[in-house]
């Protein structure tokens, strides 16, 4: 099989000295029982966990810690990662067996875990500095959406009501009306000492995060 590593390289604007750890990174265990990437996997998870929370605890020195934690698991998810190695098009570099009467499709958890397996070895090869940057480079565009990440209604309602009234908010689905491909929920909630704060939505979500919204207004939170 002849890849192209050296592209590779380029989109992360570095090379390995050690090319046999850049392939490492990007062998699934279907390929190799032995020499895979689940070891290196395993680090770059937890290097991408510093990078990100160093660079977080830079942007936002006097955000809660709730906070914070809210928008380090929305950048170092899965989700996520899978982003960055479609970004980078790690599909087109990672040795796997195609399983029998199969398309030749990498399946997205393998993809997020070749990005993990990736950061790991670019660790052990360059060293945190090195990592560092290229992460934060790779991760730019999501950074800087995450500074315009609120903690959703329902979220805020219910740290509101769990600190005033050790209680939970009560939520309620008062009406669901209209066809099926196209619904409307009617949706009520209220807290111990209000009365239902009611709004409406395309799902029983959105109603949810809609009279919560509602409600943190009545109540002045927001």
């Amino acid at each position: 099989m002849n890849i192209d590593y050296q592209s590779l390289e380029k989109k992360i604007k570095t090379n390995f000295k050690d090319k046999e750890l850049l392939i490492k990174s990007l062998t699934h265990k279907s390929y190799d029982k032995e020499n895979n990437n689940e070891k290196v996997e395993f680090l770059g998870d937890r290097v991408l966990g510093l990078v990100i929370a160093k660079k977080l605890l830079e942007i936002y020195p006097n955000e809660k810690e709730g906070i914070l934690d809210k928008k380090f698991a929305s950048l170092v998810n899965k989700k996520t990662c899978l982003e960055i190695a479609k970004k980078l098009e790690l599909h087109k570099y990672i040795l796997r067996l195609n399983p029998k009467n199969k398309k030749n499709v990498i399946e997205d958890k393998v993809l997020a875990d070749s990005c993990e397996a990736l950061i790991g070895s670019i660790y052990l090869d360059k060293g945190l500095n090195i990592v560092e940057k290229i992460i934060l480079d790779l991760w730019s565009n999501q950074i800087k959406e995450s500074i315009n990440t609120q903690i959703d209604a329902k979220t805020m309602l219910q740290e509101f009501s769990l600190k005033k009234f050790k209680k939970l908010p009560i939520y309620k689905v008062i009406s669901n009306t209209g066809p099926r491909h196209k619904p409307l929920f009617k949706v009520g909630v209220k807290l111990v000492d209000t009365k239902f704060y009611i709004a409406e939505g395309k799902s029983k979500k959105d109603a949810e995060q809609n009279a919560a919204i509602v409600c943190l207004k009545n109540t002045k939170k927001i």
